[in-house]
């Protein structure tokens, strides 16, 4: 190991000392001047520049170390020539990446001429022959490639050495397959992933994997039918035989029904039929003919001229004919007779006078000759009022047609035959026994009959594509040939054509067919690409019921369990299980070095992204000490940072003229901006006094506030004609009206209200009157049941006005202050105060009326209270002498007194004047010198 390492180092340097020019090779970031092989990427050059530049692939834009590498990349005249697999130009920002496809090296470093292997846009399955010292493979692509062991190895990243691969990947030597990592789920066999992520389908393939044949197409590789077939047996399970041939000349393709088109469009009709009333050709039965029940128009009966469809009853006769009694089906000829009355024989007919011969060719007839016969003779038929022979087949002379013996004429064929004959024919053949030889196009013959499809275990014979055949006896249905069998009797199975006991590798068995298995399956349970039991050697990974071609990245193919399994945590990608298996690494500080990831020794610079080795082991720089190369020459710029070439840009200083024109430009704008702010100050005070004027009422018309508003306007610099300050007169007639309006929508709720509240005090004093009338009726009741004897004997009338007459009067007051509002309550007040004991004792106006109290018997005197006494009447003198009552005539009682004197002083208070009258009641609360009570119930 170590020699072989040792001469491919001295053969590399060997190659480096034998280049003649250095050259610069550079990455993002850093670049290295020095002798190198390696031809990946591309060439950056530009016009005056000291020297071009190999780019190897990586990210660059207009901020890219080091300055040389920046003053190329940002050069108006750079221009960029690409290695094969690589498509730049010279536009900034820059990705330099090889396209979808695998770059092979002849030698190691990426060095020599390569050659590309671009992403296939259609599966093939042609191998490409390979021995590369080295590869570059594009990212989310990986390329399958055969090992001198045989084994199908997997790569997924460049390789900068592939004899530091394991041992077992180390001779590669063909390209067996290439695809993209894009699609998900992956294509299947058939189908190529697209760098966008879509399966690319080839023709006759279908399916968003291509997993299925489209319509017409059948086999593994999709197959299109044959040409002259419209149906075969297609999918990629099929056999592709053809199961309905292509029909030319059609009847419907010139309107026609029981008829063929010819090559002109016009179509030919079958015996019997004629163009419908509808314009479609051949669709109804001619004159003489009537449609029966199995569809074919059959010949009327011998002299009926017209007959009905369905039942073939005649509906007119020749003449000399009339109509069968007892089948109205037939017509039966009259009998010839002569003057005499005899009548004429068979053969013979009348002339008139006699009877005379018929000609040879007719049984029956009314003349002699031959187009007269009425029934022809023995081995003659009708056919268009003449008698004919027929063939050996029964097929009359000079027609399709064929002898009918049971109506003695020539009838048609039946439905949708276009020739027809007896396979026997004699005197005693029926109509029935006849049989069909063609068909309307579209039709198929089978068992002398035209039908729509050969029935089951026959086949459509590929010689005519007209006649149905019988299949063999060990077939149940076939295909193409009796012996080629779909499906197979005896409970076997049919597989490929054949009748087997079982299913051989590689099929299925469903209804009773071995169905071949989906091209990516070895074995299957079903038709389907998901289906697979196990997989073929191109595609060994079975994941889910699908075969794929390759594990994921990080995995690798175990062919002793048939499984993906991981690889070591050292490698990115990997032909077998642990770290010395690595085709890749997965820390970008580490290198391959034969199969194993181990640290990179790079001097003075990194490992190269994606290229798996150090910048420094790309580039050989000589030194003085070696002495295997003249000195490099000085090139600047190679380890200077963009930013320290950058030139400082000093400014100049402003001449006067511009300082001036920034001066009045700011100044300018200044003004523009005060002036603005002045219009806008003065708006807002405008409105703010026209406010203040409307709430004022500072608008009226010589008004001195008017005038010193005006003055205002002229002071503070407003036009003479602009109000500002002050609405117009218009503006006040307006508002004149508005605040008119909204008065008189004032008065109006509030008379609403007035009335509200008025009708509510009816109601109010309605209830108050019921209530007062109830309480006047139970409290008559009371002193009603009351007994009030004087004198030990019966009850007197008291001598005080009764309770009747003051509910007389309290009723009248009421009637009386009926009214509106205030007016109304205050005299009902004024009324109830002078009536009622309790206001002119209180003050305050009756709430109710008073109550009646009984009285104790008092021997020396009647009773005060009756039925008719009230507080009015009681306040009365006494009655007159000569009055009819005598209780009238009784003295004051000392209360009658004491109330009689109370309302003498009331009748002065009320004399007096208004301004020194005092409330009824009041006057008894004076604090006077009485001397004590005078009231005789406070006694």
């Amino acid at each position: 190991m170590l020699s072989s390492i040792f001469m491919t180092s001295f053969l590399f340097g060997a190659s480096f000392a034998a280049q003649s020019s250095p050259t610069v090779v550079c990455v993002a970031g850093q670049c290295l001047e020095g002798y190198t092989n390696t031809t990946i990427g591309a060439t950056l050059s530009a016009s005056g520049a000291a020297t071009s530049i190999l780019l190897l692939p990586g990210q660059y834009s207009s901020t890219t170390d080091p300055a040389l590498l920046h003053g190329l990349l940002t050069s108006s005249s750079a221009s960029i020539s690409s290695s094969p697999g690589f498509d730049a130009n010279a536009t900034l920002p820059l990705n330099l990446a090889l396209e979808p496809g695998v770059a092979f090296y002849p030698q190691s470093k990426y060095s020599g001429q390569a050659s590309f292997s671009q992403l296939p846009s259609s599966p093939s399955n042609t191998t490409t022959q390979v021995s590369p010292g080295s590869l570059a493979v594009s990212s989310s692509v990986w390329a399958a490639i055969s090992s001198g062991s045989g084994d199908r190895v997997i790569f997924w990243d460049s390789v900068p050495d592939v004899s530091q691969l394991p041992s077992g990947a180390s001779a590669l030597s063909q390209l067996l397959d290439i695809q993209s990592t894009a699609c998900s789920p992956p294509c299947a066999g058939a189908g190529v992933c697209s760098a966008s992520g879509t399966c690319v389908c080839p023709t006759g393939f279908n399916g968003t994997s291509c997993e299925t044949c489209a319509p017409g197409f059948f086999g593994p590789t999709c197959q299109a039918c044959p040409a002259d077939c419209a149906s075969c047996d297609d999918g990629m399970t099929g056999t592709g035989r053809c199961l309905e041939p292509v029909i030319q000349n059609l009847p419907s393709t010139c309107n026609c029904l029981n008829g063929a088109c010819g090559s002109n469009g016009q179509c030919t009709c079958i015996p019997g039929w004629t163009t419908a009333d509808n314009g479609t050709a051949c669709a109804k039965c001619a004159d003489g003919f009537f449609l029966n029940s199995d569809g074919s128009c059959e010949v009327c009966s011998l002299g009926c001229t017209q007959c009905a469809d369905g039942s073939g009853d005649c509906i007119s006769c020749k003449s000399g004919f009339t109509q069968n009694a007892n089948d109205r089906t037939q017509c039966i000829a009259q009998q010839a007779t002569t003057s005499t009355g005899t009548v004429c024989p068979d053969g013979s007919f009348s002339d008139g006078s006699a009877c005379q011969p018929c000609s040879p060719l007719c049984q029956t007839c009314t003349g002699s000759s031959s187009s007269e016969c009425i029934i022809c003779g023995s081995g003659k038929y009708s056919l268009n009022g003449t008698c004919v022979g027929t063939d050996d087949n029964g097929v009359c002379d000079g027609s399709s047609l064929v002898a009918d013996n049971n109506k003695h004429e020539c009838n048609s064929c039946p439905s949708k035959c276009t020739k027809c004959q007896y396979s026997t024919f004699n005197v005693a053949s029926t109509i029935d026994q006849v049989q069909c030889t063609g068909c309307v196009a579209g039709f198929v013959l089978s068992g002398g009959k035209c039908i729509d499809a050969c029935p089951k275990g026959t086949f459509l014979d590929p010689k005519d594509n007209v006649t149905c055949s019988a299949c063999d006896s060990s077939c149940g249905t076939c295909a193409g040939t009796s012996t080629f069998c779909l499906t197979c009797a005896n409970n076997q199975l049919a597989s490929s054509g054949k009748c087997v006991a079982s299913c051989p590798s590689g099929t299925f068995s469903s209804s009773g067919q071995c169905i071949t298995c989906h091209p990516d399956c070895e074995t299957c349970t079903g038709s389907s690409f998901n289906q697979c039991s196990s997989c073929p050697s191109d595609r060994p990974v079975l994941t889910n019921g699908r075969c794929l071609p390759t594990c994921s990245k990080n995995q690798f193919f175990d062919k002793t369990s048939s499984t993906c399994q991981s690889c070591d945590s050292s490698c990115s990608s990997c032909s077998g299980s642990g770290p010395s298996n690595c085709l890749a690494c997965s820390n970008s500080s580490q290198v391959l070095k034969g199969g194993t990831c181990v640290s990179s020794s790079c001097s003075n610079t990194s490992v190269v992204s994606g290229l798996g080795i150090c910048l420094s082991d790309l580039v050989v720089v000589p030194t003085a000490s070696s002495g295997t190369a003249a000195p490099l020459p000085t090139i600047t710029g190679i380890d200077t940072p963009t930013s320290s070439t950058t030139t400082t840009t000093t400014r100049r200083p402003l001449e006067w003229w511009e300082i001036l024109l920034m001066a009045l430009g700011c100044a300018f704008i200044f003004v523009v901006i005060l002036l603005c702010w002045r219009r806008r100050a003065r708006k807002r005070r405008a409105a703010a006094t026209a406010n203040f004027a409307a709430a004022k009422r500072l608008n009226h018309s010589g008004s001195w506030r008017l005038r010193l508003a005006r003055f205002g306007e002229r002071l503070f610099g407003h036009k003479k004609g602009q109000r500002w300050m002050l609405p117009d007169d218009r503006g006040d007639i307006r508002l004149e009206k508005l605040r008119a309006a909204e008065e008189a929508r004032f008065d109006r709720g509030m008379e609403k209200m007035r009335v509200a509240e008025d009708e509510r005090h009816e109601r109010d004093m309605a209830k108050l009157r019921a209530s007062e009338l109830r309480h006047d009726r139970e409290m008559d009741k009371l002193l009603d049941a009351y007994e009030y004897p004087r004198a030990g004997s019966s009850r007197a009338p008291s001598p005080l006005p009764s309770l009747r007459s003051y509910d007389s009067d309290r009723h009248s007051h009421k009637a009386s202050s009926r009214g509106s509002g205030p007016e109304r309550i205050r005299a009902t007040n004024e009324k109830l105060a002078q009536e009622s004991l309790y206001s002119q004792v209180t003050g305050q106006p009756r709430r109710a009326p008073e109550p009646r109290q009984p009285v104790h018997d008092v021997p020396e005197m009647p009773s005060r209270f009756s039925n008719s006494t009230t507080y009015s009447s009681w306040l009365l003198p006494q009655a007159a002498p000569g009055a009819q009552s005598s209780a009238m005539h009784l003295a004051p009682t000392p209360a009658q007194e004491y109330a009689r004197s109370v309302s003498r002083l009331a009748d002065l208070a009320q004399e007096q004047p208004q301004q020194q009258q005092q409330q009824r009641g009041a006057y008894w609360l004076q604090p006077t010198s009485t001397g004590g009570s005078r009231n005789p119930f406070l006694r």
